[in-house]
């Protein structure tokens, strides 16, 4: 039998802070915010119980410094944080859009101003290592994450931006997620250009449409391996109320086992194996990740509160329930 060391395989979520809408971890996973322990930190309770976790946050807005060096110091040192670019460089036309809403009007200029501040720099690309550097420096940064949009089409323009962009950030392992179908057609193409620069192609699970990407879950390099599974809520992957909506979905242990069997594969070709639930709505994707790792054999630390065992009883007997409950004790009529 092949023993792997405990560091080649990480099992996570996407995000670890989810503390409002209907999807809310709140009462599921962590305690209601009115009822925490003094000091109750949600990372540190998170990495209790994961080796890792892919940050979200940094889409939204560059990493600061201050911020990483403080995930850093609130976990164990083995634990790793692998990190999204910053919507900037991989969403022009959301950040587009967000940029002119903070903006003032500026007339017939206005379009040539947003077109040269949605580009991104040699600034923008210093900011982000920047912010990443505390992880980077310390051993704790696992992978960046390059996520690309649906609408981001294999062309000649859109290959050469992801060169410039995998050049940009050259030193550091990159996962590149590609959703539109037009890559996986040309697939020799594709896997030339990641591997000239040992950049992973993520292998995703997700609704398909006529335009998804097409995948066969192998490793392209021998670095690293990084897979996603972001549920299969088809009905609401588009048309939604709120965003969160797309990601309610709860695999089902059938479904998990291709994954499973395949991160374990993935872990005698590769060195250092990553695989992240974004199935995030009411903390679904804690309990895929708990069950992938059920499946793989890998121990299930910390404690979990009762509440979440019995919103997944499939994981009864398998995680240890901490005492008490996290919801309020009502009070008594008599």
């Amino acid at each position: 039998m092949t023993h792997r060391r405990e560091s080649d395989l990480r099992i996570g979520t996407s995000g670890w802070n989810y503390p409002s809408g209907k999807g809310t971890w709140n009462g599921v996973f962590y305690p209601p915010t009115r009822r925490r322990p003094k000091g109750f930190d949600e990372l540190s309770f998170y990495a209790e119980h994961f080796n890792t976790v892919e940050v979200n946050n940094t889409f939204y807005g560059q990493p600061r410094p201050e911020v990483t060096r403080a995930w850093a110091a609130r976990t164990p040192s083995a634990f790793e944080f692998s990190v999204k670019l910053y919507q900037k460089f991989t969403h022009p036309r959301m950040f587009k859009e967000r940029l002119a809403a903070r903006l003032p009007e500026h007339g017939g200029a206005e379009p040539v101003l947003l077109d040269a501040l949605t580009r991104p720099n040699a600034a923008d690309i210093d900011a982000f290592r920047r912010g990443i550097d505390p992880l980077a420096s310390s051993g704790r940064l696992g992978a960046l994450l390059a996520q690309f949009p649906a609408s981001f089409k294999d062309d000649e323009p859109s290959r050469d931006y992801l060169a410039a962009l995998l050049r940009a950030f050259d030193g550091y392992p990159v996962a590149v997620e590609l959703r539109h179908k037009s890559w996986s057609d040309a697939i020799a193409d594709t896997l030339g250009l990641l591997d000239t620069f040992r950049a992973a192609w993520v292998q995703i699970d997700e609704p398909k449409f006529r335009f998804s990407i097409r995948q066969n879950y192998l490793p392209n390099v021998k670095g690293f391996y990084y897979m996603r599974l972001h549920g299969r809520n088809a009905d609401k992957w588009w048309r939604h109320d709120k965003s969160e909506d797309r990601y309610d979905y709860l695999y089902s242990a059938d479904e998990l086992q291709e994954f499973s069997d395949t991160a374990a594969a993935t872990t005698q070709l590769v060195k250092k194996t990553y695989l992240y639930t974004n199935n995030h709505f009411s903390a679904k994707s804690v309990a895929n990740a708990a069950m992938i790792k059920q499946q793989l054999g890998e121990p299930l630390d910390g404690e979990y509160p009762p509440e979440f065992v019995e919103q997944f009883p499939q994981l009864e007997g398998a995680v240890k329930v901490g005492p008490g409950s996290l919801l309020p004790v009502a009070p008594s009529r008599t």
